[in-house]
């Protein structure tokens, strides 16, 4: 969780709190049912997927202050296709029976070709964005669950 930078102009108590909570941060404002669920499409689901794994990963570089150049460069390191694919390979063991049929449905759905992404990379990194843009609308407590998992893997790549 982000919190606030020492800073010699904030109370100590308020020095320490969370500047950010990633799960309001995270949370829609309305959860869909498993019918309405089931009528968006997989492309659906992983175009709003894509936007909250970005906001995810903005979030956790947001501290320590840096230029905005090197906020753009390290977010995107981590949320292109290749790097979204490691990520779920991090997560697979953690997933539930349905969250790895979503992955699949994911995974079948991505039909694109792109000249600069080997396609089973394009195909991994459309299931990771699948998934989270499912549990983003049905349960962000357990979407919160595998992005701290994510989280976790980022720093250590970082390392």
């Amino acid at each position: 969780m982000l919190s606030h930078a020492q800073d010699d102009s904030l109370p100590a108590s308020q020095a320490e709190q969370p500047l950010i909570n990633a799960a309001s941060a995270l949370s829609p404002p309305v959860l869909l049912t498993e019918a309405q669920l089931q009528r968006l499409s997989p492309a659906a689901l992983a175009y709003l997927g894509d936007a909250v794994y970005e906001l995810y990963v903005r979030l956790c570089f947001l501290y320590p202050p840096k230029k905005a150049q090197l906020y753009h460069r390290q977010v995107v390191d981590h949320v292109c296709a290749e790097s979204q694919a490691n990520r779920l390979r991090s997560l697979e063991s953690h997933l539930t029976p349905l969250e790895q049929e979503i992955l699949r449905r994911g995974r079948n759905a991505s039909s694109k070709r792109h000249k600069r992404i080997d396609p089973d990379v394009y195909q991994q990194a459309s299931s990771l964005e699948t998934l989270i843009g499912y549990l983003y609308l049905s349960d962000p407590q357990r979407l919160l669950q595998l992005l701290t998992i994510i989280q976790t893997a980022i720093a250590q790549a970082d390392r």
